[in-house]
């Protein structure tokens, strides 16, 4: 699967922006960037909750977009949204699906 943010559509976006509101983050980057580590907590939380926030702590060097987009091309999760310094991502889990999106 692919990191692309054009796999889903406009209400589809909506639907998950509108979950993702009430998420906290649950992995963080730091200055190390884009490690392994964070890469692994990235897999690991998006298998578990399928949309999850990662928040660029102020330490990290770049810019918060391309980082994010980075971050989603890795780990083969969209990037629904950068909002500030938090990126939502979003990625099916098709052995246990948890979130319906709209056609």
């Amino acid at each position: 699967m692919t990191g692309t943010s054009s796999s889903l559509r406009g209400k589809q976006r909506r639907h998950l922006r509108g979950l993702g509101v009430a998420l906290k983050p649950v992995v963080f980057v730091g200055k190390e960037g884009l490690t392994d580590s964070v890469l692994e907590a990235v897999e690991r939380e998006i298998t578990d909750r399928e949309l999850i926030k990662v928040r660029l702590l102020n330490s990290v060097v770049g810019d918060r977009r391309e980082l994010s987009a980075e971050l989603a091309r890795r780990s083969g999760t969209d990037l629904v949204q950068v909002l500030g310094r938090t990126a939502l991502l979003w990625r099916r889990n098709d052995e246990e699906p948890r979130i319906e999106l709209p056609e």
